[in-house]
């Protein structure tokens, strides 16, 4: 499968070895692809994987992730061009910081997977990726488990061929449902993001689902 990555940072880039490991194609897509950091990235993972702009990647591929500051994500999907009938994958957070601290922009009603399903008009959208540390993206074994990571979006295929996706780079990855879904996902990701900051647990630790 042809992977686009737009955003080539500590998510994106770990996702990207991640797939290229298991036999996918990544292409990163960023604002200058001859920067040195994004030809040291694609010439340590091989020749599984390229770096071009953003249009460029995310024409190459079927399935599109965002890796990208919720920022900069809007304008990323526009440079990406005509996404219509692609996979778009949303592992981004609508983060804000403000007077009262880092919090999230949207929620209740609205969520960042819900608007960037409006941006990328034509794709199937699917929250992902979003719900954790890029440490456990790395390697999401545990001693006692695996990290979960759930899935949401409003077009059953689709959300299949990304759970599977995360399931095929280790994860426990489980269908919560629709988009919609992605309202309760941020605001699980914001809660990892707590506690790493604030508890002695730091970063080494991921949440699990224990079942009977």
């Amino acid at each position: 499968m042809d992977i686009a990555i737009l955003g080539a940072g500590d998510v994106g880039g770990t996702l990207g070895r991640r797939f290229a490991s298991i036999g996918h194609t990544v292409h990163f897509g960023v604002p200058n692809p001859k920067g040195e950091k994004y030809q040291k990235l694609v010439s340590e993972i091989g020749s599984s994987s390229t770096v071009d702009t953003v249009a460029d990647a995310a024409q190459k591929a079927d399935v599109i992730l965002l890796a990208t500051p919720w920022d900069k994500t809007e304008a990323a999907i526009n440079d990406a061009g005509d996404v219509t009938g692609k996979i778009v994958i949303d592992a981004t957070n609508p983060l804000k910081f403000d007077a009262s601290g880092l919090g999230l922009s949207e929620g209740f009603s609205n969520s960042g997977g819900e608007m960037v399903a409006r941006w990328a008009k034509g794709a199937r959208v699917v929250k992902t990726f979003n719900q954790t540390g890029f440490e456990n993206m790395a390697n999401p074994d545990y001693p006692n488990g695996r990290n979960v990571m759930f899935v949401c979006g409003d077009h059953a295929e689709a959300r299949e061929t990304v759970r599977h996706l995360a399931e095929e780079i280790g994860f426990d990855a489980i269908d919560a449902g629709a988009l919609s879904i992605a309202r309760l996902l941020e605001p699980m990701a914001m809660l990892w993001i707590h506690l790493y900051q604030n508890t002695d647990l730091k970063r080494g630790f991921a949440f699990a689902i224990v079942r009977r």
